[in-house]
């Protein structure tokens, strides 16, 4: 995939739940880039028509799991609320970016409570919860005000370092590969009609506060029908889906999809030799649930390539991510035929 390194350079800018203002920013240059108009929403998403009249919008999100300062301990350590459901113990040690209210961006580390083996031999069998860790700042501090000095105060962000890394066969392992690898499917979309010169009726749409459950409740043009969401498949036991497949979701935690739409997806995936995997999602839900739930009135459907270790280190392959982007066109040319 010759553009792959858009994917790198999106994760690589942090944006965490609310703090979304730098990625969105680069989406715009992006989607301007291959000659698009994109505009913001108020709630800071991403809207971008590649035809007139949209019928069909196609929908992933832009923010990743991260933290809020919380608390500022008498130590000079920090306490921290997470944004989203990161699993803590693959996001210990992780180097993390602290960005100030004034524009500062200070370093540290998300550890245990007294992490060294040498004073606490309970350290590797203790729990791994907000209440049992913190995020110790690099900086010479001791105490509250040494922090508070700095310009750190409590509603912070805390984005953690993704540790993105491309191999020469394929896989990708990084953070957040949940849901700017979705983005990056977007883009391509955007990408083939530029290039081609049509002109489908589909918005793409990046959406900001999926992790923490009403990034997709925004209303789309009353024109769509179709909300077909590009966010990460799930590989893990007793399911079908896997890192190089695309995986068509039949059913999450928020209920069933619509029918008829996964099954014109299953079919195209079967007539053009798409690999596919279809399953049920049991802890999982989406910007469609956030719509339905909001009262939208439209069809909805879930793709995406399979992510493995989901909230934790994932990885995925470029053939997954090829995979929802070539069942992705497969559905606008057939059920949403394009224009000049």
């Amino acid at each position: 995939m010759e553009t792959i390194a858009q994917l790198q350079e999106l994760i690589n800018i942090d944006s965490p739940s609310g703090y979304t203002h730098k990625a969105t920013a680069y989406i715009m240059d992006v989607l301007k880039g291959y000659g698009f108009t994109p505009e913001l929403t108020v709630k800071g998403a991403v809207r971008c028509a590649l035809g007139p009249n949209p019928t069909v919008a196609l929908a992933a999100h832009t923010d990743t799991l991260g933290a809020i300062v919380s608390s500022i301990e008498s130590n000079g350590g920090l306490r921290f609320s997470v944004l989203g459901g990161p699993l803590l113990p693959s996001f210990e040690s992780s180097y993390v970016r602290i960005h100030t209210m004034g524009g500062q961006i200070l370093h540290g580390t998300l550890l245990l409570a007294n992490p060294s083996t040498h004073a606490n031999n309970k350290a590797g069998n203790a729990e791994r919860t907000i209440d049992s860790m913190y995020i110790r700042l690099d900086e010479r501090v001791s105490s509250a005000d040494d922090v508070k000095a700095l310009g750190v105060r409590v509603g912070d962000i805390v984005a953690f370092e993704p540790k993105y890394q491309a191999l020469p066969n394929g896989y990708i392992k990084s953070h957040f590969l949940d849901n700017k690898a979705g983005c990056y499917v977007l883009f391509e979309i955007a990408r083939a009609y530029a290039t081609s010169g049509q002109q489908p009726p589909v918005e793409l749409y990046f959406s900001t506060y999926e992790e923490v459950g009403h990034g997709g409740a925004p209303a789309y043009p009353p024109s769509v029908r179709d909300l077909l969401v590009i966010d990460m498949g799930v590989v893990g036991d007793r399911m079908g889906g896997a890192e190089h497949l695309c995986s068509i979701c039949a059913k999450d935690s928020g209920g069933p999809y619509d029918y008829g739409f996964r099954t014109s997806l299953v079919e195209l995936a079967e007539r053009h030799a798409i690999p596919h995997a279809i399953d049920v999602y049991p802890f999982y839900s989406s910007d469609g649930t956030a719509l339905w739930r909001a009262g939208g009135d439209v069809r909805v459907a879930l793709i995406g390539p399979g992510v493995h270790a989901s909230h934790g280190m994932e990885r995925t392959h470029v053939d997954g991510i090829q995979a929802t982007v070539d069942l992705c066109r497969a559905f606008i040319d057939q059920h949403h035929p394009t224009g000049k």
